[in-house]
């Protein structure tokens, strides 16, 4: 099988880009660096795959890319609270131009996987109009289309309609998956279980918990990847827009403990508010992906974290 990862020296992208290896086939990598890192991990895989740097933004970045690709993963996207707040017109700007040059290229026949999230449900499940577990199919809503946090959601849900519409147009096959809080090495350290993990590393103390109050549903970057893999190869999944994560929830205090005892640190504990914009809870209604699947999340949260933060430990 030949695969194109777009993004694929990324978070997921590198942990996808490794197991398609592992599974024999053929990977191209494109990635702009910006957030991908040409680290220890890409250089292990660089003997097996072909990267090429490039700006998705800019459509000359498909010049020269073949077509006939059995799958062709879009993850490059500006992510992570502090990039979305830090600086919305450029969410905007990057992920609306690569997923709109990605859709004037793509050919009829390709399968094309789309990276969405669950930060399309906040607003909703903020108040009270999707339920927790949420499924797919509740209404959507956005309170204040200028608030900072909005900027993410909106230009993912942005691509969802331009995927569907554009394969319905095109004669491509889309699949949608919107993540739910995966987490694993090398994931940047923006994100609650790296970074809880790297202060508790450094011994900080009192040890900030943020949100202590809240849930999250975990789920393991290798769970992910199986799951992103089972839908690509599942026809009933084409035009599907379906979760992937794991839907056993987790309060965001106990994971601080979790994390503290693997790091075997015992420091005072410091609750602080949660983020602005923070929804209280999120965990995922999976039924539609075990239904087109039979996925099961594997990876439990206390093996997951003490993977994730040994790596931290050595690597960062």
């Amino acid at each position: 099988m030949r695969a194109l990862v777009l993004g694929g020296a990324g978070f997921i992208g590198l942990h996808l880009t490794r197991r398609l290896v592992a599974d024999g086939h053929q990977v191209t990598i494109v990635d702009d660096f910006s957030r991908g890192r040409d680290d220890p991990d890409l250089a292990q895989i660089r003997p097996h795959v072909t990267v090429r740097q490039a700006d998705l933004t800019d459509p000359a970045a498909y010049e020269g890319l073949a077509h006939g690709w059995d799958q062709i993963h879009l993850l490059a996207a500006v992510v992570g609270v502090r990039n979305v707040q830090r600086d919305p017109a450029r969410v905007m700007r990057v992920n609306t131009l690569v997923t709109q040059h990605l859709l004037d290229w793509i050919a009829p026949g390709e399968r094309l996987f789309f990276a969405s999230t669950s930060e399309a449900y906040a607003d909703a499940v903020t108040a009270g109009v999707a339920d927790v577990p949420t499924a797919e199919d509740v209404p959507l809503l956005v309170a204040d289309v200028a608030a900072p946090r909005s900027a993410y959601a909106i230009s993912k849900l942005w691509g969802e309609a331009a995927v569907l519409h554009a394969a319905a147009a095109r004669g491509f096959s889309p699949v949608i998956g919107r993540f739910h809080n995966v987490y694993g090495p090398r994931m940047g350290a923006d994100h609650v279980i790296p970074e809880l993990s790297l202060r508790a590393i450094r011994g900080e103390n009192p040890f900030r918990v943020y949100g202590a109050d809240q849930f999250r549903a975990f789920c393991h970057i290798d769970d992910a990847v199986d799951a992103m893999l089972r839908l690509m190869s599942a026809d009933a999944a084409s035009g599907q827009i379906v979760h992937i994560g794991n839907d056993t929830e987790t309060n965001i205090g106990d994971l601080a403990k979790l994390v503290l005892r693997i790091a075997g640190a015992d420091p005072e504990l410091r609750p602080e508010p949660a983020p602005p914009g923070s929804v209280a809870r999120r965990c995922p209604d999976l039924s539609r992906l075990r239904a087109l699947t039979g996925y099961e999340p594997t990876a439990p949260l206390e093996e997951g974290v003490r993977r994730t933060l040994e790596w931290y430990r050595e690597r960062w």
